[in-house]
């Protein structure tokens, strides 16, 4: 499988990828952007079976990248992580077609319970 891991911050797409690999996730193959333009063309080239965002980012945000991707017939398994985990942000990933948003600070255990249900 792969993942896209689409977040401004190199910090956080590192612990990303870490608390991934801590949740039994480490066997995939992990492709990062640092902003939704650059996840979009990411979502483009690499054909990730899963894309983990942000939603504040510069140049294009996480739902603008959600929304272009929906809108291009993209419907890969789409979820967001997050500071942005108020019910009417969660509502409107959901009506856009997020899979999920695991809220920050996250835990290996949110990963595993998620992302288990969302990949297997």
């Amino acid at each position: 499988m792969k993942i896209l891991v689409v977040d401004d911050s190199v910090a956080m797409r590192l612990m990303i990828i870490k608390t991934l690999r801590q949740a039994g996730f480490g066997g995939n193959d992990v492709v990062q952007a640092a902003d939704g333009v650059l996840g979009l063309q990411a979502a483009n080239d690499e054909k990730p079976d899963l894309i983990l965002c942000d939603w504040n980012m510069p140049n294009m945000t996480g739902i603008e990248m959600l929304k272009a991707l929906r809108e291009a017939g993209n419907d890969v398994t789409f979820g967001f992580i997050t500071t942005e985990a108020a019910p009417p942000m969660r509502k409107l990933a959901k009506d856009n077609g997020a899979k999920f948003l695991i809220s920050k600070p996250f835990t290996v255990k949110m990963f595993e319970e998620i992302l288990g249900a969302v990949i297997g």
